[in-house]
């Protein structure tokens, strides 16, 4: 194996070789599995919504972190930005076919989660 983002010819196409650390796949994966990028993907599968709809529905994030997660995210091409010219400008968020792609399982992978757990206040 040479060093380098490595692509492997596979029934469905080139893939990259995860597994390497300069992959730019991990780059990706890190940022959809941050502490908040899940949440930001599973906010926006319902309706796109604009940046303060956004920190409102994920309780917890600050505006900092919810902005950085949206700059990864966009950049990764998983989110859409649109700002809109008025004052002060009105910026809306929501999924690419690439951030559903990736956003649908893990809802499912939340619902499995939520059915496996206890039921709150059973000991």
């Amino acid at each position: 194996m040479t060093g380098g983002a490595q692509l492997t010819q596979v029934d469905t196409g080139p893939r990259y070789e995860v597994f390497h650390t300069d992959c730019p796949a991990r780059n990706v994966v890190d940022h959809v599995t941050s502490k908040w990028g899940v949440w930001v993907l599973i906010s926006l599968l319902s309706n796109d919504l604009r940046f303060y709809e956004l920190r409102e529905s994920i309780q917890g994030i600050s505006e900092k972190m919810l902005a950085q997660s949206l700059r990864a995210l966009v950049e990764d091409g998983m989110v859409w930005r649109k700002v809109e010219p008025t004052t002060p400008p009105q910026v809306t968020y929501g999924l690419t076919e690439f951030g559903r792609d990736v956003g649908e399982p893990l809802t499912e992978l939340l619902d499995r989660i939520t059915r496996r757990l206890p039921q709150r206040g059973v000991a």
